[in-house]
């Protein structure tokens, strides 16, 4: 319980990407609230993508935890098990329901071009009704943990790419970023994101990032 006047610390929610069951995956759900459009819950991300996620979403937890913050994992298992559909709605209303500060979802990238590398963050696009009150601050956020995150590691900047179509944006009710934290269709950055120290640098990127964009 809370003394009274003694303001809560602010709750991180953080969305280690995939690892949903193949049978849910497989399954569509509306990209927006009332959207006719539909996209798969879970595409099973790069190769490896789940595991990665997970190990850099563990480490930035006992980060936070150290700075004061109070956090939620949609997931700390190799499976998700939300309920509610399991997909990214599920994630977002999990954030959603703990008015979290801000939510933080862990991916690697992948392309079938071997030499592309490097950081970026993703951010909600302007969209009347499903991010116009998450925008601004999803920006700032994302603009702070991808200046962080880079600086932390060395990795190449990729920066910020608005997107539209990313159902766990458009669910969101709180400021919410998806970080590519390098590609696994890259040698080199598949090495450093198996890497432990790595991990740890990109964590610490991370929560150096939540720590500039909110106060614990």
């Amino acid at each position: 319980m809370i003394a009274a006047g003694v303001a809560a610390a602010a709750l991180i929610c953080i969305d280690p990407g995939h690892g949903t069951p193949p049978a849910i995956g497989a399954q569509t759900e509306p990209i927006g609230p009332g959207s006719s459009e539909r996209k798969i819950k879970d595409g099973g991300g790069a190769h490896g993508e789940a595991a990665v996620a997970l190990a850099i979403s563990k480490r930035m937890r006992g980060l936070l935890l150290a700075r004061g913050y109070r956090v939620a994992m949609t997931r700390t298992g190799p499976t998700i098990h939300l309920g509610d559909g399991d997909g990214n709605v599920a994630r977002a209303k999990f954030c959603n329901r703990r008015h979290a500060a801000l939510m933080v979802r862990i991916h690697a990238d992948g392309s079938p071009d071997r030499s592309l590398h490097g950081i970026s963050t993703l951010v909600p696009a302007w969209h009347k009704g499903w991010t116009d009150d998450i925008y601004t601050p999803s920006l700032r956020a994302g603009r702070d943990v991808q200046k962080a995150v880079v600086a932390s590691t060395g990795a190449l900047d990729r920066g910020i790419v608005r997107r539209s179509d990313l159902t766990g944006f458009n669910w969101a009710n709180v400021p919410t970023i998806l970080v590519e934290t390098g590609f696994l269709s890259n040698a080199s950055d598949w090495k450093l994101l198996h890497t432990p120290s790595y991990q740890q640098r990109v964590a610490r990127g991370l929560s150096a990032g939540v720590a500039a964009f909110v106060k614990p």
